[in-house]
């Protein structure tokens, strides 16, 4: 499997006529910053964390939702919340970004890594149901590209086996399955505002809770490890160290930029899935050489976040991302499978894992963003086409 380094700095975007991502501005950031920077709260917890975290628990139907200063630290906090300890194992897919390993590995627990679907880089429900055992104590999945995986079948496999669900919905913005939105399914569920993301607050994330029961740790947790929330509540007369737990609270300065970021939520999506559609139907004739355009899941709404292809094999998918280069025109990839990463490969039990490997060789995105003009997607699509040729 060829493993090529997929970082792409964003200091050399300046150099492309069309780049893979501009981070969106509503052009109310700059009002929504001097407003917090006014009130002198500029911790977290302050007016504008209180309004996001209000309009996610409104918008989405999230039961609990708390701002946390990225996607990874939200994933941590599942973490604790799952009492993951060594001996345990976390079923997780191969095809994603290290941080869905990381939170769990740093609690000492075994990541079992899931293999891919076929047709969609989202995790396999049949592998992750053959890799269950006594020891196994919660199933984390990834919607890819916003793109809901099968949370009816993994959901009954939970219930089943006694499991907790995590979902690492870290591209889910107002993306839904079978009208749920994704990160309120499963037990916890994580969401990213890192400045790739459709809505940002250039680094931030999110923590959703599901169930009750797990909902007054989670505060604690996100507190350090202490009740000082219930003491702000004036519920406890002064507050304590109570559990373990770490600094989760985003700055005020980052709630407030995504305050107005969240304004424009809704055009964001649509404009962001106008430009995906424009993409999949001047595209359809790639897969007349092999190459695939990408299926969306039954019971997906997906938020138009990313927009890939599946190459025949690796020589072919690096030879399009260079000739696009040339131009000028930035595709990039990802993942590198995590069973196969140099951390891990020594760890792994060498089972094979043919559909992420897959995914890591041959898949490409293509420019999507806000800004994106029609025709400089159709520049994208022609460029495309004539390479494949």
């Amino acid at each position: 499997m060829l493993a090529i380094n997929c970082h792409v700095s964003t200091n050399v975007l300046s150099v492309y006529e069309v780049p893979f991502n501009r981070p969106f501005q509503s052009g109310n950031e700059q009002a929504y910053l001097s407003k917090a920077l006014e009130t002198g709260t500029l911790a977290g917890d302050g007016p504008a964390t209180q309004f996001v975290q209000g309009y996610c628990k409104k918008t989405f139907g999230f039961p609990h939702f708390w701002l946390t200063p990225s996607c990874t630290q939200a994933l941590e906090m599942a973490a604790i919340l799952t009492n993951a300890e060594p001996g345990d194992e976390i079923i997780i897919p191969s095809y994603t970004f290290v941080s869905t390993a990381n939170a769990f590995v740093i609690r000492g627990a075994k990541p079992v890594f899931a293999d891919s679907l076929p047709e969609h880089p989202n995790v396999d429900p049949e592998h992750i149901a053959s890799l269950i055992t006594d020891k196994t104590k919660a199933i984390v999945v990834v919607h890819y590209a916003g793109m809901g995986c099968d949370m009816t079948a993994i959901n009954q496999l939970a219930e089943r086996h006694h499991l907790l669900v995590i979902e690492d919905a870290a591209q889910c913005t107002f993306a839904s399955y079978k009208g749920e939105y994704l990160g309120g399914i499963g037990h916890f569920g994580a969401i990213s505002y890192h400045e790739t993301k459709n809505i940002h607050c250039g680094e931030g994330g999110a923590l959703i809770v599901r169930d009750e029961a797990f909902a007054g740790r989670a505060e604690i947790i996100r507190e350090k490890g202490t009740n000082r929330s219930a003491f702000l509540r004036g519920e406890v007369d002064k507050y304590s160290w109570v559990d373990i737990g770490s600094s989760y609270l985003p700055s005020e300065l980052n709630a407030a930029f995504l305050q107005a970021q969240l304004e424009s939520a809704e055009r964001v999506t649509e404009r962001r899935k106008k430009l995906w559609s424009r993409y999949h139907e001047e595209l359809k004739e790639v897969e007349k050489v092999g190459v695939e355009r990408p299926t969306v899941p039954e019971g997906a709404d997906h938020n138009g976040h990313i927009y890939y292809l599946t190459c025949r094999d690796g020589e072919q998918r690096n030879e399009l991302i260079r000739r696009l280069a040339e131009a000028g025109i930035q595709a990039t990839f990802h993942y590198q499978a995590l069973h196969d990463s140099p951390y891990y490969r020594k760890h792994h039990n060498g089972g094979q894992l043919p559909n992420a490997e897959r995914f890591t060789d041959t898949l490409v995105r293509l420019p999507l963003y806000y800004d994106l003009l029609e025709d400089e997607v159709g520049r994208v699509c022609e460029t495309v086409k004539e390479i494949l040729k």
